[in-house]
């Protein structure tokens, strides 16, 4: 009986179709310029990711790849091209999903939230031992949309 509790404790929770309600084009416009991320369907058993962050006359971007592995369903980020870091999910439901690597700088939480319309991100763990996060708040928009705020 304790095996098999270990077995069930030890692998991902979830299939990455249950993250079908990440799915979309979601734009967050604030003081700290424009962000967007883009989600591919599930279909196939992969999802892909986009995000892109323009402020202060910079772009940022990163990749993304939600899929299955040996170890489950995971996060593979790459920002800039850089090689992929990978984020295992620990906590998939309706709405909801956390993927962590605690042996990343930072973060080492990554968090989805979805409610309706709109959708929060956010990335927290430590840097210098000092605990970090940051949060976006996205609203689903098509993928053109412009936002109602000047673009930095």
């Amino acid at each position: 009986m304790l095996l098999l509790f270990a077995a069930i404790a030890s692998s991902s929770p979830g299939q990455v179709r249950d993250l079908s309600w990440l799915a979309g084009h979601w734009s967050e416009c604030s003081s700290r310029g424009v962000t967007s991320e883009t989600w591919t369907d599930a279909r196939g058993g992969v999802m892909l990711g986009v995000s892109k962050a323009i402020r202060a006359g910079r772009t940022d971007w990163e990749s993304m790849r939600i899929d299955t592995d040996a170890e489950g369903v995971a996060l593979f980020a790459s920002p800039k091209g850089q090689p992929s870091k990978r984020f295992r999910a620990t906590s998939i439901a309706a709405g909801y999903a956390v993927f962590e690597n605690t042996g990343h700088d930072f973060p080492q939480r990554v968090i989805y939230t979805r409610r309706e319309d709109r959708l929060v991100g956010r990335i927290e763990g430590t840097i210098n031992g000092e605990p970090r996060s940051i949060e976006w708040h996205y609203r689903a928009v098509a993928l053109n949309d412009v936002c109602p705020v000047a673009t930095p």
